[in-house]
């Protein structure tokens, strides 16, 4: 009896622990959505500088990855060639700087509730370029379940009310590219053996990713900010944004390193119910009825191919302990033909 309920008590722990890890990173998730939508949006703060914003965060990051990794030494830094730092990290990091830029931006013309309706084509786009880059395989029912997605993502952006052709460019770019980066990282550096917490890829990415939004500020938003001489640096909302922000890598790294990726994206649409609630609730967005359908239709889309996923990880260890198991019966039936053969000498030696 001791030993099932301290088994209970451990699985009960590990439950509670799992629970934690997830509200922790829909709380930082959800707080970093939110509070790029207050400083970006102009009937906000009025703030309406998205790579400004975006280099800011990728400033702080890399300062703070740097003084975790190089001062305080929290964690060992991968050793990458040169090589591996030009072909794998740069591209990330300029897929990752796209992203960030165009998804920031989106919030300047788009409602939140809107904005993670949206986002529900990330499967989609995902699935899509796992397929031209050949890391996944066509099958008819996987995309039959991406085209409900997609047909409900556009129902939604049918019953939007706000709708803005810009705003939903803007973010399918960014749901491309960020899908496109998802992609590069498998490919790139799963294939080299290389792995990255969240702050090693903040060390390694986030400085990479300020040279290349570098590059448009000095063309787009540089020249505006000269002009508005009034703008005063406030280090309290930047800087607990940008706390928020590198707070949100950590918890990635927590929910995916002690769960999986997969709680992760069941844990993403419960987040983008409750910033959907939200937006109606206290922002006052418009959320019509047409919305919620299409949204619902790709909802169902999304559960459903997290349900796939789920089953052939299911199945995939299901396999594994059958082959361990099957590996392990062969072990024992050679250590015991082996044992027999030795017997049967000794006895032909005593005869």
């Amino acid at each position: 009896m001791g030993k099932g309920a301290a088994l209970s008590n451990g699985v009960v722990k590990k439950i509670i622990l799992s629970y934690t890890y997830v509200a922790i990173w829909i709380f930082l998730s959800f707080t970093v959505i939110v509070y790029n939508k207050y400083i970006l949006d102009r009937k906000l703060y009025g703030w309406p500088f998205p790579i400004s914003l975006t280099m800011i965060h990728m400033t702080f990051c890399s300062s703070l990855a740097f003084l975790l990794v190089r001062v305080f030494k929290v964690v060992e830094p991968v050793s990458l060639s040169r090589n591996v730092y030009l072909t794998c990290i740069l591209p990330i990091g300029a897929l990752y700087s796209v992203s960030l830029w165009l998804s920031n931006s989106a919030y300047i013309y788009l409602s939140v509730s809107f904005i993670q309706m949206l986002k529900a084509l990330m499967p989609v786009a995902v699935y899509t370029i796992g397929i031209l880059f050949k890391k996944d395989t066509f099958k008819n029912s996987t995309m039959g379940n991406m085209m409900a997605i997609s047909v409900g993502v556009a129902i939604a952006a049918y019953g939007e009310a706000k709708y803005d052709s810009w705003g939903v460019l803007l973010q399918l770019l960014a749901v491309l590219f960020e899908a496109t980066r998802l992609v590069m990282i498998q490919i790139l550096l799963t294939s080299k053996g290389i792995s990255l917490n969240p702050i090693t890829s903040l060390y390694y990415v986030a400085p990479s990713c300020l040279v290349f939004l570098s590059i448009p500020w000095i063309f787009v938003e540089l020249p505006i900010l000269r002009e508005n001489s009034s703008f005063q640096f406030d280090f309290a909302i930047f800087g607990t944004n940008s706390l928020c922000a590198f707070a949100l890598n950590l918890a990635v790294f927590l929910l995916v390193g002690k769960t999986s990726a997969l709680t992760m994206n069941v844990a993403g649409v419960v987040k983008d119910w409750l910033l959907i609630a939200f937006s109606w609730s206290v922002i006052k967005d418009t959320v019509t009825p047409v919305n919620l359908i299409g949204y619902g239709l790709a909802f169902l889309g999304v559960a459903y191919y997290n349900h796939q996923k789920l089953q052939a990880l299911k199945a995939k260890e299901a396999q594994k302990k059958a082959q361990q198991a099957d590996e392990e019966e062969g072990r024992l039936l050679t250590e015991r033909e082996s044992n027999g053969s030795a017997d049967g000498k000794k006895g032909d030696s005593q005869a």
